[in-house]
């Protein structure tokens, strides 16, 4: 008879020997961030096992170093937004994309600060995380045009900086408001800051009404079409892996460290938000949004922000991918 102990690393081994012998999809992807939380279930559970494919995250110190190692054959798959996949298919490439997350970030001001609406930005000190074709930026000129007729680029005085660093501006009373992440957004409210926007109410503002995801896997589709197995499993055990997300707060805990939340306060909130922005459903209703919104941001963004093609390239989508 074996011993409890014994029987308990069973299936973790039989899981180990599973990934040994199945096909790796290796994903670039940042430390601490919000795609390493879904990796870490997939691993910790099996999903991948289960699934009949290997996760193997490549973790880089940047966006753009993940981007780099795409092009560059280094990594099979990372998460970055359509508008990148847009650009890239304009000049030529195959990425594709199916969504990660339609998570958005928002405005926020301090309890005393006197911006309580879009209108009260007007003279105001706004830090926005990002640059200043970051997408958030983008629709809230875009809302801020269309609902109020005025240029929030003129009318207010914008700074544009990591989170972090905005974070520490606004702490010291040097800005009357944030523009910014989601992940930061949930811990500026848990530290008590006031949500003055949600870039999501924004863009239904604008008239678009399906939801559209931000971030999402991107892929080579002649990669996909020879991985086309392991590509399947893994989109199947990332599913499960948000459901899990989705339904336990034990398994939130367990992740607290690589949230980084350093109050249960903020991982309450970043749980929150997380759980808000797990797409539901990916069909053409939300197809048809994803492409008015870019028509929004690059008449707002720019040759800068969509290069120099107008429309959302064909195959920007990921046909296979639909929920």
């Amino acid at each position: 008879m074996i011993g409890r102990r014994a029987a308990l690393l069973l299936p973790l081994c039989a899981a180990v020997r599973a990934r040994a012998a199945s096909p790796a999809i290796r994903i670039g992807v940042l430390r601490f961030g919000t795609v390493s939380w879904e990796l870490d279930v997939i691993h910790r559970h099996g999903l991948d096992a289960a699934a009949g494919v290997a996760v193997a995250p490549v973790e880089y110190a940047a966006n753009q170093a993940t981007q780099t190692a795409l092009q560059a054959g280094t990594v099979d798959m990372v998460v970055v937004d359509w508008l990148w996949v847009s650009r890239q298919r304009h000049a030529g490439a195959d990425y594709t994309f199916t969504p990660f997350s339609n998570a958005s970030g928002g405005l926020i001001a301090p309890p005393e600060s006197p911006v309580h609406a879009v209108s009260d930005l007007s003279g105001r000190r706004l830090g926005v995380a990002g640059s200043p074709v970051d997408k958030n930026w983008l629709i809230l000129r875009a809302y801020a045009q269309q609902a109020l007729g005025i240029d929030i680029a003129q009318a207010a005085q914008a700074s544009f900086a990591p989170p972090p660093l905005l974070n520490e501006q606004i702490q010291r009373g040097r800005l009357d408001a944030v523009l910014t992440f989601w992940p930061f957004v949930a811990k500026g409210e848990a530290a008590g800051m006031r949500r003055v926007l949600d870039i999501g109410d924004a863009v239904r503002g604008l008239g678009i009404h399906a939801d559209v995801p931000v971030i999402g896997y991107v892929f080579s589709e002649a990669w996909a079409g020879r991985n086309r197995a392991a590509l399947d499993g893994f989109l199947a055990a990332s599913g499960r892996a948000r459901a899990v997300l989705a339904e336990s707060d034990a398994e939130w805990q367990r992740l607290m460290p690589l949230t980084g939340a350093t109050s249960q306060a903020e991982l309450d909130r970043l749980k929150a938000l997380y759980r808000a922005g797990i797409p539901r459903q990916w069909g053409e209703a939300e197809r048809q949004a994803a492409a008015q919104l870019f028509a929004v941001l690059a008449r707002i963004g720019g040759q800068e922000l969509v290069g120099p093609a107008g429309t959302l390239a064909e195959g920007t989508f990921w046909p296979a991918a639909g929920f």
